[in-house]
């Protein structure tokens, strides 16, 4: 059996280094070509950084935040930064323990000694400072009708650091609550965060599950067989493990947060599974033309390497404008996912090469029955004629033959949807948002409706050479009075530096500080009621959770056009000197756009408006993520390069060798068909694994990406490009003469690479020539 699978896919390692090509080969076929012969040196060198990632990987935890920590000219940032320099007293952190009576009132024998015994559990916690409740005969900790007390309990530690340290307060208030004939729960910065981040990471580990086995069984059906299926998965994971490392290391200097490791997670399956998918199945095809193991490695780095290699760039060009916005939660998103695209790129174009190296034959083992034939080409070199007459022609020929009415249709239902953006509110979801079972979010709604204490804090900071003139001391007194008459503003408190050339009115906030109706609070205390107090007597700044969310809005506004023109712009160069023309570009960028305006679209009437809210089991909020239309845009518009970049190398190919516009674009569309629709599959498994966690922000990125990528997949590709292309005709490569000086990049032109030397079959002295049959790939 050995002998003969060595007869038909010669696997050699003694003449290996004789393999040399007749035509020269690009820069990615030279690394397919030095690593598929020097295969266990070039894996030797990856399993050593992969344990050096394993190692740094670990460390992540300790140089990402929970949010926004400083650096910036916005206003909330300017606040805490005065209050950090001149007062340098951070208030402690809080919990409000909720006990609720099932039977009884609070002054029951039983229910007192209940909530005595819970403080005594509370108060020998470590970084618990203090408890107090109506036991002490603290006012305003019992509801009106004495059923829920409140049990209020500070900590060592401020607001930032509480999440950290309150897993044992958790412990303590989960035992209590399953004491019979109480409810006790916990709402505070601390549970919050908490729960916020047991919730992320819960769907990241749900995503990640979902999008591999999703992915596992597209590849299964695209390859054939389990080896091959494999290789995708294996080099995506290895994408995100090196990126995860580098950036732990990059995170000692540059500031991040914890979204960072999501991201890598999410793009890492999506373009690591994608580029060792192109690559493998070109491998499968020039085995299909009777080359043997290099010059059919070497072949796929020369075309589909570069492929990836130029999608690579494309990508990181729409990422890397996310690293510009000032903000630790888009520089974090920027770098993982370039991070991540980086090693991406590198490990399809060496490593992957290396195994398949190694494996030679064996990539195609372990063959699915019935469709284990489809690995690879036919022996006849007739690869485009197998895929006439199949749904993706007769898709093409349906198009192509009234291209402007399916123009018209298509891109006019596609501009319908994206409107719909318009109206997009942007904001951030609160705690309000959380699922209805949460503890957390009950504690919060009882604490709400039920006392009159808030949860969170606004903080005014007055900036004065003295604050305590006669003038700013009138202001304040004003200020107070305003915030009194406001329902949304409860108690105050107000600190003074100790040069009283700063103070702090700490104010709480008696709803969600994150929803619609804290913005119009915020709102009114800077537009009225600080201009009204104050008028010019001091500098006043207003920080918190509200005015965090509201300021990096206006920040977006500013920085979203920058970002688009300059990705737009980078993109359309990229793809003007790819493919010899100024129309091809234009129709890529405006197309990419039009995704991507759909998907926002979508996304409004998904989330915003509730339009199958319960038919996906998403809920229905106010605003959509402050965050989302930069990161979509730059993930999407990325990632769509992906499909026309692979789609329209291959008809560029064809159109250089006939000329003919027409055949040609409709063999770029069924030639790659099946390997886009899976690789788009893929992706849509990974992004909607995402969706289907319990919070909201992830579920809206997660729609907003896998909605994207099928309206690319299938109305873009299969109607307005063909349709655009074929209408355009001939002035699709129009390319001006004054700009031939740029430089030329083929990106999947075939390249015939036919090694001098052929490999020998292992034992024998008989070069290998025959081609390989189609119903013998993948071994018994």
């Amino acid at each position: 059996m050995a002998t003969t699978y060595s007869t038909e896919y010669p696997d050699q390692t003694a003449s290996d280094h004789r393999a040399k090509t007749a035509t020269p080969m690009n820069l990615t076929g030279k690394m397919a070509n030095f690593s598929a012969r020097h295969r266990w040196t070039v894996l030797g060198a990856w399993v050593a950084v992969l344990a050096v990632a394993f190692m740094l990987a670990g460390g992540i935890d300790d140089v990402t935040t929970g949010g926004e920590s400083g650096g910036s000219n916005m206003e909330f940032d300017v606040a805490r930064a005065l209050i950090a320099e001149r007062i340098n007293v951070g208030d402690t952190s809080s919990e409000w323990v909720i006990v609720e009576f099932e039977t009884g009132t609070a002054q029951d024998a039983g229910n007192k000694a209940f909530v005595t015994s819970l403080m005594a559990d509370l108060q020998a916690l470590e970084h618990v400072a203090g408890v107090g409740s109506y036991v002490d005969g603290v006012e305003g900790l019992l509801n009106a009708d004495q059923t829920i007390a409140l049990i209020a309990t500070s900590l060592t530690v401020a607001d930032r650091e509480a999440a950290e340290i309150i897993e044992p307060l958790s412990n303590v208030v989960e035992e209590a609550n399953e004491h019979a004939g109480f409810r006790v729960t916990t709402v505070g910065a601390g549970s919050v965060e908490s729960e916020f981040n047991e919730l992320a990471e819960e769907t990241l580990v749900r995503g990640e599950t979902i999008g591999i086995g999703f992915a596992l069984i597209v590849l299964l059906v695209v390859f054939g067989a389990a080896i091959a299926a494999g290789l995708p998965i294996m080099l995506a994971l290895t994408s995100i493990i090196v990126a995860v490392a580098a950036s732990a290391v990059i995170g000692r200097v540059i500031e991040i947060n914890e979204f960072i490791i999501q991201i890598i997670s999410m793009i890492g399956l999506a373009v690591g599974i994608d580029y060792a998918l192109f690559i493998v199945k070109r491998f499968g095809e020039e085995l299909g033309k009777g080359k043997d193991k290099i010059a059919a490695i070497t072949a796929s780095g020369n075309t589909a390497g570069k492929t990836v290699m130029v999608s690579g760039i494309a990508v990181m060009i729409a990422l890397s404008g996310m690293i510009i916005v000032p903000g630790a939660t888009f520089r974090s998103f920027g770098i993982g996912s370039v991070l991540v695209v980086i090693v991406a790129v590198f490990a399809a174009t060496t490593l992957l090469p290396a195994i398949i190296g190694i494996l030679g034959h064996r990539v195609y083992w372990l063959r699915v029955p019935f469709i284990g034939h489809k690995v690879v080409g036919k022996a006849d070199n007739s690869q485009e004629d197998s895929n006439r007459g199949g749904i993706w022609d007769k898709i093409t020929n349906a198009v192509t033959a009234r291209p402007i009415i399916s123009i018209v249709v298509t891109g006019g239902a596609l501009i319908a949807v994206t409107t719909v953006a318009f109206s997009m509110n942007l904001g951030a979801a609160g705690i309000s948002s959380l699922p209805e079972e949460s503890d957390v979010r009950h504690a919060f709604e009882v604490l709400g409706s039920e006392f009159d204490n808030g949860l969170t804090t606004t903080e005014i900071v007055i900036d004065s050479p003295d604050v305590t003139s006669v003038e700013v001391r009138s202001a304040i007194a004003s200020l107070e009075e305003s915030l009194a008459a406001d329902p949304f503003y409860g108690d105050t408190r107000i600190v003074v530096a100790p040069g009283n050339d700063l103070a702090v009115i700490s104010v709480e906030l008696q709803g969600d500080s994150l929803g619609k109706t804290a913005e119009d609070a915020l709102a009114r205390l800077r537009d009225q009621y600080i201009p009204a107090a104050f008028g010019g007597v001091a500098d006043v700044y207003v920080t918190g959770d509200t005015a965090e969310v509201v300021d990096n809005v206006k920040l977006l506004a500013v920085w979203l056009p920058i970002v688009f023109g300059l990705v737009l712009a980078s993109s359309f160069l990229l793809l003007m000197v790819v493919f010899r023309s100024i129309v091809v570009p234009i129709k890529a960028v405006l197309m990419n756009v039009l995704s991507v305006g759909a998907a926002y679209g979508l996304v409004v009437l998904v989330f915003q408006h509730g339009i199958g809210v319960d038919l996906f089991g998403f809920q229905q909020v106010e605003s959509i993520e402050y965050w989302l239309p930069m990161i979509l845009f730059s993930i999407l518009f990325g990632l769509s390069m992906d499909y026309h970049v692979f789609m329209l190398s291959r008809i560029k190919e064809r159109y250089d060798e006939t000329h003919d516009n027409r055949a040609s674009v409709a063999f770029g569309l069924r030639s790659t068909a099946g390997i886009i629709t899976g690789a788009a599959l893929i992706m849509v498994g990974v992004f909607g694994g995402f969706a289907l966690g319990d919070l909201i922000q992830l579920q809206q990125m997660g729609f907003g990406l896998a909605a994207a990528i099928i309206i690319d997949a299938t109305l873009v590709r299969s109607v307005l490009v063909p349709a655009s292309m074929v209408l355009l005709g001939d002035r699709n490569w129009y390319f001006p003469s004054w700009l031939e000086w740029l430089p030329r990049i083929d990106v999947e032109g075939e390249r015939a690479v036919e090694p001098e030397d052929r490999e020998l079959d292992r034992g024998t002295t008989t070069p290998v020539h025959a081609p390989v049959a189609v119903a013998q790939v993948g071994g018994d």
